[in-house]
Protein backbone atom coordinates (compact mmCIF):
# COMPACT_ATOMS: atom_id res chain seq x y z
CA UNK A 1 0.00 0.00 0.00
CA UNK A 2 3.05 2.85 1.01
CA UNK A 3 4.67 2.10 -2.52
CA UNK A 4 1.05 3.08 -4.21
CA UNK A 5 1.54 6.45 -2.86
CA UNK A 6 2.33 8.74 -5.61
CA UNK A 7 1.74 12.10 -4.46
CA UNK A 8 4.39 14.62 -5.02
CA UNK A 9 6.51 12.65 -7.52
CA UNK A 10 7.41 14.25 -10.70
CA UNK A 11 7.72 11.78 -13.66
CA UNK A 12 9.83 13.63 -15.77
CA UNK A 13 8.68 13.50 -19.44
CA UNK A 14 8.36 16.04 -22.96
CA UNK A 15 4.73 15.85 -23.13
CA UNK A 16 2.78 19.42 -23.85
CA UNK A 17 2.35 19.39 -19.97
CA UNK A 18 5.71 19.06 -19.12
CA UNK A 19 6.01 22.20 -21.39
CA UNK A 20 3.23 24.67 -19.70
CA UNK A 21 4.25 26.74 -17.80
CA UNK A 22 4.13 26.15 -13.93
CA UNK A 23 1.88 29.30 -12.94
CA UNK A 24 -0.32 28.01 -16.33
CA UNK A 25 -0.55 24.59 -14.62
CA UNK A 26 -1.53 26.08 -11.49
CA UNK A 27 -4.37 27.84 -12.95
CA UNK A 28 -5.92 25.64 -14.98
CA UNK A 29 -5.81 22.84 -11.73
CA UNK A 30 -8.09 25.97 -9.77
CA UNK A 31 -10.21 26.18 -13.16
CA UNK A 32 -10.37 22.32 -12.81
CA UNK A 33 -11.41 21.94 -9.30
CA UNK A 34 -14.24 25.02 -10.68
CA UNK A 35 -15.04 23.16 -12.92
CA UNK A 36 -15.39 20.00 -11.17
CA UNK A 37 -17.45 20.94 -8.46
CA UNK A 38 -20.30 22.92 -10.80
CA UNK A 39 -21.22 20.24 -12.51
CA UNK A 40 -24.26 19.10 -10.79
CA UNK A 41 -25.70 16.41 -13.49
CA UNK A 42 -25.26 13.66 -15.88
CA UNK A 43 -24.05 15.59 -19.02
CA UNK A 44 -21.08 17.74 -16.84
CA UNK A 45 -20.13 14.93 -15.34
CA UNK A 46 -19.79 13.06 -18.72
CA UNK A 47 -17.99 16.32 -19.83
CA UNK A 48 -15.58 15.74 -16.90
CA UNK A 49 -14.69 12.53 -17.54
CA UNK A 50 -14.24 13.53 -20.81
CA UNK A 51 -11.48 16.60 -19.88
CA UNK A 52 -10.18 14.03 -17.23
CA UNK A 53 -8.93 11.63 -19.77
CA UNK A 54 -7.60 14.03 -22.26
CA UNK A 55 -6.07 16.01 -19.41
CA UNK A 56 -4.13 12.14 -18.69
CA UNK A 57 -3.85 11.44 -22.44
CA UNK A 58 -2.08 15.14 -23.44
CA UNK A 59 0.43 14.25 -19.66
CA UNK A 60 1.55 11.00 -21.36
CA UNK A 61 1.40 9.66 -17.70
CA UNK A 62 0.76 6.14 -17.62
CA UNK A 63 -2.64 5.47 -16.11
CA UNK A 64 -1.39 2.59 -14.13
CA UNK A 65 0.29 5.25 -12.05
CA UNK A 66 -3.15 7.16 -11.47
CA UNK A 67 -4.59 4.14 -10.48
CA UNK A 68 -2.02 3.42 -8.23
CA UNK A 69 -2.40 6.54 -6.89
CA UNK A 70 -6.15 6.27 -6.08
CA UNK A 71 -5.20 2.97 -4.15
CA UNK A 72 -4.28 4.65 -0.64
CA UNK A 73 -8.07 7.07 -0.64
CA UNK A 74 -9.76 3.79 -1.87
CA UNK A 75 -11.30 3.41 1.76
CA UNK A 76 -12.28 7.51 1.38
CA UNK A 77 -13.87 6.97 -1.72
CA UNK A 78 -16.00 3.40 -0.47
CA UNK A 79 -17.22 5.08 3.00
CA UNK A 80 -18.20 8.18 0.64
CA UNK A 81 -20.10 6.59 -0.93
CA UNK A 82 -21.69 4.19 1.60
CA UNK A 83 -22.64 7.21 3.62
CA UNK A 84 -24.43 8.86 0.64
CA UNK A 85 -26.26 6.01 -0.01
CA UNK A 86 -27.83 4.86 3.06
CA UNK A 87 -28.09 8.45 4.57
CA UNK A 88 -30.12 10.05 0.97
CA UNK A 89 -33.70 10.55 1.18
CA UNK A 90 -35.61 9.81 -2.07
CA UNK A 91 -36.84 6.47 -3.75
CA UNK A 92 -36.99 3.27 -1.41
CA UNK A 93 -34.85 0.96 -3.71
CA UNK A 94 -33.36 -1.82 -1.40
CA UNK A 95 -34.01 -2.01 2.37
CA UNK A 96 -31.71 -3.47 4.70
CA UNK A 97 -33.03 -3.72 8.67
CA UNK A 98 -33.18 -0.73 9.32
CA UNK A 99 -31.26 0.93 6.48
CA UNK A 100 -32.35 1.78 3.04
CA UNK A 101 -30.88 2.42 -0.34
CA UNK A 102 -32.72 4.80 -2.37
CA UNK A 103 -32.56 5.99 -6.04
CA UNK A 104 -31.18 8.90 -5.33
CA UNK A 105 -28.93 7.88 -3.00
CA UNK A 106 -27.22 5.19 -5.32
CA UNK A 107 -27.17 8.56 -7.94
CA UNK A 108 -25.22 10.68 -5.15
CA UNK A 109 -23.28 8.01 -4.28
CA UNK A 110 -21.75 7.16 -7.88
CA UNK A 111 -21.21 11.53 -8.40
CA UNK A 112 -19.57 11.70 -4.76
CA UNK A 113 -16.81 8.56 -6.69
CA UNK A 114 -16.78 10.18 -9.93
CA UNK A 115 -15.69 13.81 -7.98
CA UNK A 116 -12.86 12.59 -5.76
CA UNK A 117 -11.75 9.71 -8.45
CA UNK A 118 -11.40 12.79 -10.90
CA UNK A 119 -10.25 15.53 -8.28
CA UNK A 120 -7.73 13.33 -7.35
CA UNK A 121 -6.44 12.12 -10.48
CA UNK A 122 -6.24 15.88 -12.03
CA UNK A 123 -4.55 17.05 -9.35
CA UNK A 124 -1.98 14.10 -8.92
CA UNK A 125 -1.17 15.33 -12.61
CA UNK A 126 0.20 18.61 -11.38
CA UNK A 127 3.06 16.94 -9.64
CA UNK A 128 3.46 14.72 -12.15
CA UNK A 129 4.32 16.78 -14.47
CA UNK A 130 5.73 19.73 -12.66
CA UNK A 131 9.36 19.54 -10.76
CA UNK A 132 9.08 20.77 -7.18
CA UNK A 133 11.45 23.87 -7.95
CA UNK A 134 9.11 24.92 -10.93
CA UNK A 135 6.42 24.49 -8.54
CA UNK A 136 7.76 26.63 -5.87
CA UNK A 137 8.81 29.41 -8.73
CA UNK A 138 5.23 29.09 -10.03
CA UNK A 139 3.59 29.48 -6.72
CA UNK A 140 5.50 32.74 -5.69
CA UNK A 141 5.01 34.20 -8.77
CA UNK A 142 0.88 34.02 -8.29
CA UNK A 143 1.12 34.96 -4.67
CA UNK A 144 3.59 37.98 -5.16
CA UNK A 145 1.21 40.29 -4.43
CA UNK A 146 0.80 39.29 -1.18
CA UNK A 147 4.20 40.46 -0.62
CA UNK A 148 2.60 43.64 -0.25
CA UNK A 149 1.01 43.12 2.66
CA UNK A 150 3.55 41.48 4.64
CA UNK A 151 2.68 37.82 3.81
CA UNK A 152 5.46 35.01 3.75
CA UNK A 153 4.67 34.16 0.37
CA UNK A 154 8.60 32.86 -0.97
CA UNK A 155 8.68 30.68 2.90
CA UNK A 156 5.34 29.50 2.26
CA UNK A 157 6.14 27.99 -1.34
CA UNK A 158 9.14 26.97 -0.19
CA UNK A 159 7.50 24.57 2.91
CA UNK A 160 4.62 23.43 0.43
CA UNK A 161 7.31 22.35 -2.03
CA UNK A 162 9.23 20.63 0.48
CA UNK A 163 6.32 18.97 1.77
CA UNK A 164 5.59 17.21 -0.86
CA UNK A 165 9.13 16.33 -1.66
CA UNK A 166 9.36 14.32 2.11
CA UNK A 167 6.71 12.42 0.99
CA UNK A 168 7.77 9.81 -1.50
CA UNK A 169 11.19 9.81 0.74
CA UNK A 170 8.90 9.11 4.06
CA UNK A 171 7.00 6.57 2.61
CA UNK A 172 10.23 5.35 0.94
CA UNK A 173 11.44 5.48 5.08
CA UNK A 174 8.54 3.62 6.23
CA UNK A 175 8.85 0.78 4.12
CA UNK A 176 12.16 0.41 4.62
CA UNK A 177 11.32 -0.01 8.59
CA UNK A 178 8.41 -1.79 8.71
CA UNK A 179 10.65 -4.11 6.20
CA UNK A 180 13.14 -4.39 8.91
CA UNK A 181 10.86 -4.73 11.38
CA UNK A 182 9.33 -7.71 9.52
CA UNK A 183 12.91 -9.50 9.27
CA UNK A 184 12.43 -9.58 13.03
CA UNK A 185 9.33 -11.35 12.96
CA UNK A 186 6.84 -8.44 13.04
CA UNK A 187 3.50 -9.66 11.75
CA UNK A 188 1.92 -6.24 9.64
CA UNK A 189 -0.64 -8.19 7.61
CA UNK A 190 -2.64 -10.13 9.79
CA UNK A 191 -4.93 -9.74 12.86
CA UNK A 192 -7.99 -8.11 12.99
CA UNK A 193 -7.75 -4.32 11.85
CA UNK A 194 -7.34 -2.53 15.76
CA UNK A 195 -4.26 -5.52 15.31
CA UNK A 196 -2.91 -4.13 12.93
CA UNK A 197 -3.07 -0.33 13.72
CA UNK A 198 -1.25 -1.39 16.88
CA UNK A 199 1.15 -3.12 15.04
CA UNK A 200 2.24 -0.21 13.19
CA UNK A 201 2.78 1.77 16.51
CA UNK A 202 6.79 0.46 17.07
CA UNK A 203 7.19 2.31 13.67
CA UNK A 204 6.15 5.92 14.60
CA UNK A 205 9.20 6.51 17.29
CA UNK A 206 11.96 5.69 14.28
CA UNK A 207 10.02 7.27 11.81
CA UNK A 208 9.70 10.48 13.45
CA UNK A 209 13.54 10.39 14.45
CA UNK A 210 14.29 9.75 10.60
CA UNK A 211 11.87 12.85 9.38
CA UNK A 212 13.76 14.97 12.54
CA UNK A 213 17.94 13.74 11.23
CA UNK A 214 16.67 14.43 7.38
CA UNK A 215 14.77 17.98 8.45
CA UNK A 216 18.02 19.27 10.44
CA UNK A 217 20.11 18.05 8.01
CA UNK A 218 18.25 19.57 4.93
CA UNK A 219 18.18 23.22 6.97
CA UNK A 220 22.50 22.75 7.85
CA UNK A 221 22.69 22.06 3.72
CA UNK A 222 20.41 25.15 3.71
CA UNK A 223 22.32 27.31 6.52
CA UNK A 224 25.88 26.30 4.58
CA UNK A 225 24.72 27.72 1.31
CA UNK A 226 23.90 30.72 3.17
CA UNK A 227 20.18 30.47 2.35
CA UNK A 228 18.13 33.80 3.76
CA UNK A 229 14.69 33.32 2.29
CA UNK A 230 13.75 35.15 -0.30
CA UNK A 231 16.12 38.26 0.57
CA UNK A 232 18.34 38.43 -2.56
CA UNK A 233 17.15 35.37 -4.11
CA UNK A 234 17.78 34.40 -7.72
CA UNK A 235 16.59 31.70 -10.06
CA UNK A 236 19.04 29.20 -12.34
CA UNK A 237 15.74 28.36 -14.38
CA UNK A 238 12.78 31.20 -15.10
CA UNK A 239 9.95 30.44 -16.14
CA UNK A 240 8.99 31.64 -19.44
CA UNK A 241 5.02 32.02 -20.33
CA UNK A 242 4.67 30.98 -23.49
CA UNK A 243 1.82 31.11 -26.49
CA UNK A 244 0.82 27.43 -25.40
CA UNK A 245 -0.08 28.40 -21.23
CA UNK A 246 -2.21 31.03 -23.02
CA UNK A 247 -4.15 29.18 -25.18
CA UNK A 248 -4.27 26.26 -22.28
CA UNK A 249 -5.76 29.13 -20.43
CA UNK A 250 -8.17 30.13 -22.70
CA UNK A 251 -9.08 26.09 -22.66
CA UNK A 252 -9.26 25.86 -19.08
CA UNK A 253 -12.02 28.71 -18.96
CA UNK A 254 -14.07 27.29 -22.08
CA UNK A 255 -14.38 24.15 -19.78
CA UNK A 256 -15.12 25.75 -16.57
CA UNK A 257 -18.08 28.03 -18.85
CA UNK A 258 -19.19 25.32 -20.62
CA UNK A 259 -19.92 23.63 -17.23
CA UNK A 260 -21.59 26.43 -15.53
CA UNK A 261 -23.69 26.61 -19.29
CA UNK A 262 -24.68 22.91 -18.71
CA UNK A 263 -25.70 23.27 -15.02
CA UNK A 264 -27.57 26.32 -15.93
CA UNK A 265 -29.88 24.17 -19.10
CA UNK A 266 -29.88 21.49 -16.69
CA UNK A 267 -27.87 19.25 -19.05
Amino acid sequence: MLRDITLGQYFPGDSIAHRLDARCKLILVVLYIAALFTAVNYGSYAFMIVVTGAMIAVSQIPLRAIVRGLKPVLVIVILTALLNMFFTQGTPVVKLGALTITREGLIRAAFMVLRITMLIAGTFLLTYTTSPIALTDGMEILFGPLKKIRVPVHEMAMMMSMALRFIPTLIEETDKIMSAQKARGADFDTGSLIQRAKALLPLLVPLFVSAFRRADELATAMESRCYHGDEGRTRMKQLHWAARDTLAILLGAAVFAAVLVMKHFGL
